[in-house]
């Protein structure tokens, strides 16, 4: 692919916006080493566009400020600044800084929440959406970038909002008969009103274990494993932190698996990997902290379970209308019994990432994912 001038869109709004910098930083860095113009656009916690300069050192800094280091996942989150700095900061001038920003001096400026920079309507060939979580992976940014006619990696905004939302989801997953777990939905209020009539509710449609998670968040943020009724109260609020939806789904004693996806209307799909970790489950330090957990890739199956697991990847992709790319997400039940648990339209992408590294063991090296994601950006933007 030829030279391209290549936004990529990082950080954001989300409890995942650590997880969002590391990512990026990757990218930036595989799009700079194949001869690309790279813009990083970043976006601050309260929604300001971090842009010139070096937006990635600014936020990387920002986030390292904000964060206790006693807190559960605060010292995994300073880590994960600290990994996207190392990658992706350059130098740069301090000149025509606010003074009352709370940014450190490789920020040129910001601009506040809901507008658009002017680095993304001066000449973007596309852009790379490296947000994860609410205000970016559920589209609302695909919704600005279509208004401003600017290509963008990624599925559109009504796949985007349905990936994000994890009830919404499992609603669309089972109208087209993909096999998912026994779940519920419970909405803040109901709890807030009537909490003694939910946990009846619970108890007898999902039982115990039950995992709690906020619908619209991902990296397990405010999720909680259940194994007692005593203990739902807590759960619940804790997921109730982070959103006015609640999904309570059955806890499966299951081996869990993962399959990349790429393309856009003739998807495919990678090779499958499996997750392994002590942990009691794949909580937000296993998924990030180095060491905790691995990945085995091709997952250690029988062949006719590749073929089906990569069958169903590619089924529950179209199921959402997704493009571009996703990462959805397996339990395996014993020897047969498949569950689809969810779908990432925007995954951890960092190049030891599960999607990237799937890629890698099925033939495609990690810069060259990236060219072909910005392809994808682009041929999907011109069908349009």
């Amino acid at each position: 692919m030829r030279p391209r001038r290549v936004g990529v869109i990082f950080g954001g709004r989300s409890g995942e916006h650590e997880v969002s910098l590391a990512s990026a930083a990757s990218v930036i860095a595989a799009l700079t080493k194949r001869g690309h113009t790279v813009v990083p656009i970043g976006i601050a916690r309260d929604g300001r566009w971090v842009v010139g300069g070096d937006p990635m050192r600014a936020l990387s800094d920002e986030a390292r400020r904000a964060l206790p280091s006693d807190d559960a996942t605060g010292g995994v989150k300073k880590s994960l600044a600290d990994r996207a700095e190392s990658q992706g900061g350059t130098p740069t001038s301090e000149a025509g800084q606010p003074e009352d920003l709370r940014i450190p001096s490789a920020l040129a400026r910001t601009e506040p929440p809901g507008g658009l920079p002017a680095e993304l309507r001066q000449q973007m060939d596309a852009a790379v959406i490296m947000l994860h979580g609410p205000y970016g992976e559920d589209g609302t940014i695909q919704g600005l970038l279509e208004l401003a006619g600017v290509p963008y990696t990624g599925a559109g905004v009504l796949a985007s909002a349905i990936g994000m939302d994890k009830a919404m989801m499992k609603t669309v997953f089972r109208a087209h008969g993909l096999p998912i777990v026994p779940h519920a939905v419970v909405m803040r209020h109901e709890w807030e009103t009537n909490a003694t009539s939910v946990a009846a509710r619970v108890a007898q449609e999902i039982g115990f274990p039950c995992f709690v998670k906020p619908a619209n968040l991902g990296s397990s943020v405010g999720i909680s494993k259940v194994k007692e009724a005593a203990a739902l109260p807590a759960a619940i609020a804790e997921a109730a932190r982070h959103d006015r939806k609640i999904i309570v789904e059955h806890g499966v004693t299951a081996r869990e698996i993962e399959v990349s996806v790429l393309g856009n209307d003739q998807p495919e799909a990678s090779l499958p990997c499996e997750i392994i970790y002590t942990a009691d489950w794949y909580n937000y330090e296993t998924k990030y902290m180095e060491g905790l957990a691995r990945l085995v890739i091709p997952a250690p199956v029988s062949v006719e379970l590749i073929a089906r697991f990569q069958a169903l990847a590619i089924e529950t992709f179209r199921a959402i209308d997704a493009a571009g790319m996703a990462r959805v997400d397996f339990f395996l039940e014993g020897d047969e019994g498949i569950y689809v648990n969810e779908i990432n339209t925007i995954p951890g992408f960092t190049s030891t990432s599960g999607y990237a590294k799937m890629w890698e063991a099925s033939g495609l090296d990690y810069a060259s994912l990236i060219d072909r994601l910005v392809e994808l950006a682009l041929e999907r933007h011109a069908s349009r």
